[in-house]
Order: C-alpha cells, then sequence, then structure tokens
C-alpha cells in the first residue's frame, strides 16, 4: 500500500465545507446520521466555525447528552439560545446553543395557540401531560417546530441542527407527518364529535353510535384515561388544523435550497451502511444534500510503508535478536570465587548480575525487539487504515455524486472550544490539505 492509497479517490466529489457555511444562502444545516458517529460534536465545530468566520449562528441540539454544554463552556442548555462566550466575534458572527426540551416546546404552542383559560385546561389534562413527555414522535415533531420558530424569527441567518440519535435513521422527518396525521386524524376527529353535539346529547352521541368502540377502548385505555382523552381533543378542537399546517411548512422548509443535509459516519462498515440508507432516503424525500462527512478518520506519519513490509521487516529483526540472544548466552559468565569457597557467577568488583545490566547499555538485541514490535503496531495501524479505505470506497462506489470530506481522528475527547476548533480546522481542509 502507497501513501495514495490512504486518500479519497481524485475522482469523488470534495466536500468543501467553508464555501457551505460562508454561502449567506445556506440558512439551514441539518447534520444526521446513526448513534455514536459524532453528530454532536460535528454540528457544534460547525457552529463555532461559521461564527468565527462572521456568521450569527445558533446550534439546536435534539441529543439529551450534555457534551454539548461542556464542549462550549456553558453550564446547561435549556430551550433558550444561550451565546457561547470565548468565540472570535472579530469577523462580526457570533454564535448561541440551545438543547431541546420537547415538553416546553409543546406547552408553547399551546400557549401560543390557545386563550389562558383553555391553555390552562390543557396543560393540566393528564393525557396532554402523558403526550408532550413521551408520545412516539413528539421529540422529533417538536424539534421541528422550535426549527421552525427560529427561522420564523430570523435572529440569526444559520441554523445548524444536531438530529437524535436514532437506529431507524430519519425518524425527525416522519415523526412531525405521523404526530401531525394522528393529532389531525380520523380517530381524534370521533373523539371530538360528542364535544361538538354537546353535554348529554354528546354522551348519548357516542353511546349510540360508538358503543363498541368506546367499550373497547374503556378496555384497552381505561375510562378514565378515555375520558382524559375526550377532555384534551374538546379543548385542542381549535388548534388541530394547526399541527399538520405546521409539520407541512416545516417539512418544505427542509426541502427548500437554504437548507443542507450533511450525513455524518464513521469509517465503518455499519455506519457507512446507514450514510448510504440516509443518502437514499434524504434523495427519495428531496432533501437538499450537502454530503457526507467521514468522521474519525485514522492516519499515519509512515503511511508508504505497508503492512506486509512492516511484519516482513519485524520477522526478520526477532529471528535476529534470537540469534544475538543465543549467542551472549553461549559467552563465559566469568566465574568469581566468594570467601566461603563457593562458586557464583558475577563480574569484577562482585557486583550482581542486575546491578551490572542497569549499568549497561541496551543490546542491540532488545533494541532489536522494540522495532519488531513498533513495526507491528504500525502494521496493525496500516490494516486498520486499509479496512477503512474499502469501507469508503463501497460507499463513493455506490453513490459517486455525494462530496465526502474526512476528519482526522483526534487522540483523545473533545471537550472546549480549542477541541471544537481543531474538528472544524479538520472539517474544511482541502483535498490536497488532507492528502497531506
Amino acid at each position: 500500500m502507497t501513501a495514495d492509497d490512504t486518500t479519497l479517490d481524485a475522482s469523488a466529489p470534495w466536500l468543501e465545507v467553508d464555501a457551505l457555511l460562508d454561502d449567506p444562502r445556506t440558512r439551514i444545516v441539518v447534520c444526521c446520521g446513526s448513534g455514536g458517529v459524532g453528530k454532536t460534536t460535528t454540528a457544534a465545530a460547525l457552529g463555532v466555525r461559521a461564527a468565527e468566520r462572521g456568521r450569527k449562528a445558533v446550534v439546536l441540539t435534539i441529543d439529551p447528552a450534555r457534551r454539548l454544554a461542556q464542549s462550549m463552556g456553558i453550564s446547561e442548555l435549556d430551550n433558550v439560545p444561550r451565546q457561547v462566550k470565548g468565540v472570535d466575534e472579530t469577523a462580526g458572527g457570533e454564535l448561541h446553543a440551545m438543547m431541546l426540551d420537547m415538553k416546553r416546546t409543546f406547552d408553547e404552542i399551546v400557549e401560543g395557540h390557545a386563550d389562558a383559560e383553555r391553555a390552562r385546561a390543557i396543560l393540566e389534562n393528564p393525557f396532554y401531560q402523558s403526550l408532550s413527555a413521551g408520545f412516539a414522535g413528539t421529540q422529533e415533531y417538536m424539534a421541528m417546530e422550535k426549527l421552525g420558530q427560529l427561522r420564523a424569527g430570523d435572529a440569526w441567518d444559520l441554523i445548524i441542527v444536531d438530529t437524535p440519535p436514532s437506529r431507524s435513521a430519519l425518524d425527525f422527518l416522519d415523526a412531525p407527518k405521523r404526530l401531525g396525521s394522528f393529532l389531525d386524524g380520523k380517530f381524534i376527529r370521533v373523539l371530538m364529535a360528542p364535544a361538538k353535539v354537546g353535554g348529554r346529547a354528546g354522551m348519548k352521541f357516542l353511546n349510540v353510535g360508538m358503543s363498541m368502540m368506546t367499550g373497547t377502548l374503556s378496555k384497552l385505555m381505561g375510562g378514565q384515561l378515555l375520558r382524559d382523552v375526550q377532555t384534551f381533543v374538546a379543548a385542542m378542537d381549535t388548534m388541530f388544523g394547526g399541527f399538520r399546517t405546521r409539520a407541512d411548512a416545516t417539512y418544505r422548509l427542509l426541502q427548500a435550497p437554504g437548507t443542507a443535509f450533511l450525513v455524518v459516519a464513521a469509517p465503518e462498515r455499519d455506519a457507512l451502511r446507514e450514510a448510504a440508507y440516509f443518502v437514499e432516503r434524504l434523495a427519495a424525500e428531496q432533501m437538499p444534500l450537502a454530503g457526507l462527512v467521514l468522521n474519525r478518520v485514522h492516519g499515519s506519519g509512515a503511511a508508504q510503508l505497508s503492512a506486509e513490509r512492516a511484519l516482513a521487516a519485524a520477522e526478520a529483526l526477532t529471528e535476529r535478536a534470537a540469534e544475538e540472544n543465543c549467542a551472549e548466552n553461549l559467552e563465559p559468565a566469568g566465574i568469581v570465587d566468594h570467601h566461603n569457597g563457593k562458586a557464583d557467577s558475577g563480574t569484577a568488583g562482585s557486583l550482581s548480575p542486575a546491578a551490572t545490566a542497569e549499568q549497561e547499555p541496551p543490546t542491540s538485541a532488545s533494541a532489536a525487539h522494540l522495532a519488531a514490535r513498533l513495526l507491528r503496531l504500525h502494521a496493525e495501524r496500516m490494516q486498520v487504515l486499509a479496512r477503512e479505505r474499502r469501507t469508503r470506497d463501497r460507499f463513493t462506489a455506490l453513490h459517486p455524486e455525494v462530496p465526502v470530506t474526512e476528519v482526522a481522528a483526534l487522540p483523545g475527547d473533545v471537550h472546549d472550544l480549542a477541541g471544537l476548533r481543531a474538528i472544524g480546522d479538520r472539517l474544511a481542509l482541502g483535498r490536497a490539505e488532507a492528502d497531506r
């Protein structure tokens, strides 16, 4: 393997991250990918780099982990954007960060679209409290709601979204439709019927028209829960149409030219398989894909030495060391007589063998052993590089149109702004710089 074998094929397009961030037409960047590939760190690093290049950026994280707040020096992130201190603002940019609070976002929607009395009835309803805190898809729906609010507010010219870690890929695209359909669907409209008829007449209508259905629901949900749902539906009557409308509007926002999706992946088979699925799904949904960020890519400063040659050299050194050890063992050890008449191996001055070894420099055999171990470590690293290159090449062969940038692995975890800047620098490397 040569040094060129570890770099990206020249025929594959390169992702120019700085050009993407500097383009004033880019208003939303969505970082998506499977869990554990570095989406949160990538989103934060993009935010820092964009702000220091003059953009007024906000990073919205949906990941419940606190890594983003810690790396940005903020004691705690919540549903309100907070300015990140320590960012170089000489270019005129600034950076804010926030972590989605899905229940608070849902509460804000209720408070913003209902009068005070009705809002209080909804917020205190047990079914609403369960729905807003943990209903399947609520987190993703509220993320899109919050994105829509940030974009409509126009306080920032760049919004960077860190999507939730999800094995089911683009749940954040599907959930708004699912929850919007549920809140605006036939089931809800059936439950709304008694409230619209009103009072006892409504309950009579419900009992006559849906006695079998409600009997089944009561068994499944419990009578109290069913009453909570009906009360919730009655209070939310005027708001249901708005959920689907806003979900559709945010969906169109994600398809707009000012949005750019970045798929983040590690150079591993499973992660790149997920990345390929993301790319195909985004294409099917007509979402604008900017490219692939291949994160934590390993490298070597001696890539011209292949694994095979390193292993062969290590074997030769091991054999040589063994021969030298054998020759040293055949040399006379030097016998000295002690005062008690017993013989023992030693050296002049009656020093013990251990003390003598401490005074003597390392033998060529021990140096050869050390060199052999280093060569084997290098061979392992080159095998990792080769495996990463094969998995990357399979992806680029399947999706040759997708621009790719590679981010070299850092020696440690990112826990501050300096680390985020280092990631940003690596994200923005040009092809020639990355190859070097």
